[in-house]
């Protein structure tokens, strides 16, 4: 498969990689405004072009991974080379219909907005796939490529937003808690290092036992805490504080 990454920004870039190490046998090409942009993607063997057409031109999938307000100039560079292929796009905050007007006429097989996050990079995304217009082929063309690089799930609409929110934004959430248990691990006494490492195999922990167990997490929380111990202590002192509600309060502020 011949894959076309329009742009090496942070999730366009972080998309090329992970897709590679994920697809060793796919031909993966991306795209700059810049040489120098493209040299470590040229240095892990990835085709690269500054010319956005050609590249797509050569692609059975194009991944549009460009800013919001270049999106639709790109689009109209690429409506040439779009007939038949299944186009990727990862720009936000541009409704479906908005979309598909800058799609007319184009032949596209099948156009699909798609919010991955940054561990994509590392074969762990959680994807959101939401369909614009295609077939249950190019719908499992793309599921098939964002399975090879971590969780997919197929959404409508106002779903989509809400995964960008709990999953891609929520990537810089979940790491904020770990800067945040750190720095109290610091407090307590251990190494920065150390507290970092601690912290990142605590939350990897937690995941996988979720995970694996299939359970609420509130269920294993309950498997955590003992009557009048530390544990419970601390989540209360949380959520005195105001944890849940900042978390809460932090995923709701799209559109505001």
């Amino acid at each position: 498969m011949d894959i076309a990454i329009i742009g090496a920004g942070n999730m366009g870039g972080a998309t090329a990689l992970g897709l590679a190490g994920a697809l060793p046998d796919a031909r993966i090409t991306v795209t700059a405004k810049h040489a120098a942009t493209l040299d470590k993607f040229a240095a892990r063997g990835l085709q690269t072009s500054l010319d956005n057409l050609a590249a797509a031109s050569e692609a059975d999938v194009v991944v549009l991974g460009v800013k919001p307000w270049l999106a639709k100039d790109v689009l109209t560079e690429l409506r040439p080379a779009l007939a038949g292929k299944v186009l990727v796009s990862f720009v936000a905050g541009i409704p479906a219909a908005e979309m598909l007007g800058w799609l007319e006429g184009s032949g596209v097989a099948g156009a699909y907005a798609v919010i991955p996050n940054l561990a994509i990079e590392v074969g762990q995304s959680m994807t959101f796939i939401h369909e614009l217009c295609g077939t249950p082929e190019t719908l499992r063309t793309v599921q098939g490529l964002f399975d090879a690089v971590g969780k997919t799930a197929v959404v409508d609409e106002k779903r989509l937003h809400a995964g960008m929110m709990l999953a891609s934004c929520g990537t810089a959430f979940a790491l904020r808690y770990v800067r945040a248990s750190a720095e109290g691990g610091v407090e307590l006494g251990l190494y920065p290092k150390e507290a970092v490492d601690a912290a990142l195999q605590t939350v990897k922990g937690a995941a996988a036992l979720l995970e694996a167990r299939g359970t609420h997490p509130e269920a294993e929380i309950d498997r955590v805490t003992t009557p009048g111990g530390i544990t419970i202590r601390g989540l209360n002192a949380m959520e005195e504080a105001g944890f849940s509600a900042a978390v809460i309060a932090g995923l709701l502020q799209r559109g505001r």
